[in-house]
């Protein structure tokens, strides 16, 4: 079970991910997020994360885009502050997002 104290290791982006910015929480599992390419995308909080880990306005997140659909994403993963302002210093997130 994934929980608060779990968050404490850093995951990194792989190929397909990308990090994004929680813009609204729409409801059913599913977000507004704005990714680091300029994209506003419909994310889904997968089953391994729902519940265990609480998403909010502002938070920054992992997204893995669909392949047969550019505008549809999975959160994969939601950073601590610590840890976004060490993604910022090592250049994974752009100071605007």
């Amino acid at each position: 079970m994934l929980s608060e104290e779990e968050l404490k290791e850093l995951v990194l982006p792989g190929q397909g991910e990308m990090l994004g910015r929680v813009i609204r929480l729409l409801g059913g599992d599913n977000i507004l997020v704005r990714c680091v390419d300029g994209k506003e995308r419909l994310a889904r909080i997968r089953g391994k994360l729902k519940k265990r880990i609480w998403v909010r306005d502002g938070d920054v997140v992992l997204v893995a885009p669909w392949d047969f659909k550019d505008d549809r994403a999975d959160v994969l993963w939601r950073y601590t502050v610590a840890q976004v302002d060490w993604l910022r210093a090592n250049g994974y997130l752009p100071p605007d997002l």
